[in-house]
């Protein structure tokens, strides 16, 4: 997916633990580690934003895209 989620940067920047994270944003870890493995197939602006406070930073900083191959189609 072209798509690339980095929650676990930002967990090890802030030294803080995915369970610690979903009590702060208000999620299941599990969902949260759906999120972080990049098996989600969307994300909510609340959630994002959530997340964002926690771990104080911006969209960018959780989120990137990169270039697929145009094989995949």
């Amino acid at each position: 997916m072209p798509i690339c989620v980095d929650i676990d940067v930002m967990l090890a920047r802030r030294k803080m633990s995915v369970g610690e994270l979903a009590d702060r944003v208000g999620i299941t870890p599990a969902n949260l580690a759906v999120l972080k493995n990049g098996r989600a197939k969307a994300v909510r602006f609340a959630t994002l934003a959530a997340l964002c406070e926690a771990l104080e930073c911006q969209p960018g900083d959780l989120l990137r895209w990169e270039a697929g191959d145009p094989a995949e189609g």
